[in-house]
């Protein structure tokens, strides 16, 4: 509305200043209808391993990264600036300066290699943890793997109040007249871009929140994704409660589920279940199956004979016409006679016609529950469905013998998995239990605050991955680490295969940064980035949990639940640590960033084994079969790299770096059954043309 306001004001002519006005008011004022929010909230991020040079846009590290400048000249360590509003210069200390990028500019990032840990050095599969703003993060993930990714499992900020989380690089607290609206547009911001990686044909988006944003982000996600099947669990966290001043104590949190294409959830084992689940009740319960309805069915209300000394149904009879009383129906000695009747005395009607009951009967298939004085129907009729049936015919529900009442006697080879509930009471869920105190004893003190239980959010990605065993999960807001530990427990209780890539910022807290800053330290000082979260938390819980043993060196204590795996065996497991960095597009295109592009082109190529290096300069051609994908820098090289090609079936992808397309073309063609990509062409276009959409 700021941005309109401003526009009327320039209106010349005051009359038709003040009737623009008017009507504008009118429309602020009616009432609107689903999500509102100033999308168009803008957003910056500091890139401070950019150099300054003349014509970059820069902030003060020591203010707002949304108030900028662009630099007009550099001399003697001094910068001159011209603020953007192009209003007044000023000249500040190049060290006291960080490069800005605005959302929405063409940037091009690449991967510098961290670390790595390699606890399985015979397996191909590794995982990734991305250091960076996860807006960026996601626009290289868009190029690597749009439409690809299996399941994306984030928990965002929950935008309590407290100064938890940032905007523009500033903590947003209670007192922002925008929090929500902030909040909203950097979601929808990052939801845009993730809803690219996820495959359209099956897969599924979840996200937790608490009871502060879940309607926000419920009409947010429903807008964004209408094609998706959503719904929403409620789940308990923290049996113990949350204490807060005159409000109910909170407990729980939400959980969105988005499947899209055929996804849907996994059954699981209720171990709760009594063991006789596969009786279930032979009377129909909806309204519109009563006696006498159209959907009611026909000739499927009528007696059944229950014997009172042995509780065994001894006939069924035949049915009765909708107008005939049925007390005026013979009874049996020594028997009760039992209709379908609901407890508030409704006549509905049985679920199959008298003689497919009368077939239940002969098999044991059906039966008369305890009695129950205090219901119009006095015995519950219970009966086999045909799924139970055909379960007993394939084996999987084995007849053991037949109870005095001429029923069966059966129990499953294997428990039987049932449809998950929207409500979840699962102890193991316990964010204090089974996070809080997992981290502290890998850490050995208070690290990181609020930590997913591991086994909730293994729990979410098992009823999505449960037979996709090699599936590709992401999480952008990877906090502790949660995520990646979860998937590691998961393929190692099912021999998967499935790869996490995680991504988050190297943001330190409120009182950390205000520490630091009394002490002349700002962010990119290497004092201060050593204590933010995905150096001093995420990675190292990584590197912990893959190899079973704390900060300290010491064997972890513990077994997983579950599985009876001792936390110090660890995981076969590898993973490698990446900082996000931004490249110059001129030196890309002139093949003189070559060291710098190979993790991307690792990634993009699917992360099979090691990342590879080179030395400086750029060879003539690589073969990576480990890698699973081969380059091609120079083209007069061609035969002889096709050649070498032919020798290596199981390279899959296949990099070819040549400024012309007719080239390019021609030597894919050569190369048919492999997947090619024209460098540095491909990546180029990809980040200059997406810049601009992805920003909308």
């Amino acid at each position: 509305m700021a941005a309109i306001q401003d526009l009327i004001s320039q209106i010349e002519n005051p009359e038709l200043r003040e009737r623009i006005g008017r009507e504008v008011d009118k429309l602020v004022k009616q009432k609107k209808f689903g999500l509102v929010f100033e999308e168009h909230l803008p957003e910056c991020t500091p890139l401070y391993d950019i150099p300054v040079k003349k014509g970059a846009k820069v902030a003060l590290k020591t203010g707002k990264v949304s108030d900028f400048y662009t630099v007009l000249k550099i001399a003697d360590g001094k910068a001159l600036c011209l603020h953007q509003d192009r209003s007044t210069t000023s000249e500040f200390a190049v060290e006291d300066l960080v490069c800005v990028a605005e959302f929405g500019e063409p940037i091009y990032p690449y991967l510098k290699p961290l670390d790595t840990v390699c606890n399985a050095p015979d397996s191909d599969l590794w995982h990734t943890l991305i250091e960076a703003d996860n807006y960026h993060a996601l626009q290289l993930l868009e190029y690597l793997y749009a439409g690809k990714v299996d399941c994306i499992y984030i928990d965002p900020p929950y935008n309590t109040g407290a100064r938890d989380w940032k905007y523009n690089n500033d903590y947003v607290d209670n007192a922002d007249t925008y929090r929500h609206s902030k909040w909203l547009s950097m979601m929808q911001k990052r939801l845009r871009l993730a809803k690219k990686l996820l495959n359209p044909q099956d897969s599924v988006l979840i996200v937790t929140i608490d009871e502060k944003e879940y309607l926000h982000l419920g009409c947010l996600l429903e807008e964004m994704f209408p094609e998706a099947n959503m719904q929403m669990i409620s789940s308990v966290i923290n049996p113990y409660g949350t204490q807060r001043l005159n409000e109910f104590s909170r407990n729980d949190e939400y959980i969105f589920f988005l499947m899209i294409g055929t996804a849907k959830p996994a059954g699981v084992v209720n171990a709760d279940a009594p063991e006789q689940s596969y009786w279930k009740t032979f009377r129909r319960g909806d309204l519109a199956s009563r006696r006498g309805q159209p959907k009611g069915g026909k000739a499927q209300f009528y007696p059944i004979y229950v014997e009172n000394a042995t509780r065994k149904i001894l006939y069924v009879g035949d049915p009765i016409a909708p107008n005939v009383d049925r007390n005026s129906v013979p009874s049996m000695q020594g028997c009760t006679t039992v209709f379908p009747l609901r407890d508030d005395g409704t006549e509905m009607n049985w679920c199959v016609r008298p003689e497919a009951a009368r077939e239940l009967l002969k098999k044991g298939y059906i039966k008369a529950g305890n009695i129950n004085p205090k219901t119009q129907q006095l015995y519950p009729i219970l009966y086999l469905r045909s799924g139970t049936i055909d379960d007993i015919n394939s084996g999987k529900l084995i007849v053991d013998g037949y109870s005095d009442d001429n029923s069966i006697v059966a129990h499953y080879e294997e428990q039987k998995e049932q449809m998950p509930q929207t409500n979840w009471r699962i102890k193991e869920h316990s964010a204090r239990d089974y996070g809080s105190n997992l981290i502290r004893s890998i850490f050995k003190d208070k690290r990181f605050t609020f930590p997913k239980s591991l086994y909730a959010v293994k729990d979410c990605i098992y009823l999505f991955a449960k037979t996709k065993k090699n599936a590709l999960i992401v999480d952008f807001f990877a906090g502790s680490g949660t995520t990646l530990h979860a998937v590691n427990l998961l393929n190692a209780e099912d021999g998967g295969h499935r790869r996490c890539i995680m991504v988050t910022n190297n943001e330190v807290s409120d009182a950390e940064a205000k520490e630091m800053k009394a002490r002349g330290l700002n962010p990119g000082d290497e004092d201060w980035e050593k204590l933010g979260i995905a150096r001093y938390v995420t990675w190292p819980r990584t590197v912990c949990s893959i190899e079973g043993h704390d900060v300290n060196g010491a064997p972890l204590k513990g077994k997983y639940l579950g599985s009876d795996r001792p936390m110090a065996d660890g995981f076969k497991a590898n993973a490698a640590f990446f900082k996000l960095g931004f490249l110059d597009k001129t030196k890309v295109s002139l093949g003189r960033q070559f060291k710098e592009m190979l993790p991307t082109l690792w990634m993009k190529a699917g992360a099979h084994g090691p990342c590879p290096t080179v030395e400086e300069g750029v060879p003539s051609m690589l073969i990576l079969p480990e890698n699973r994908m081969a380059i091609l820098n120079d083209e007069n090289q061609f035969s002889t790299f096709a050649a070498e090609l032919a020798g290596h079936p199981e390279i899959e992808v296949v990099y070819l770096v040549t400024d012309y397309e007719a080239g390019f073309v021609s030597m894919s063609a050569a190369l048919e059954g492999r997947q090619t990509y024209q460098l540095y062409r491909d990546y180029l276009d990809n980040f200059r043309i997406n810049a601009g959409r992805n920003a909308r």
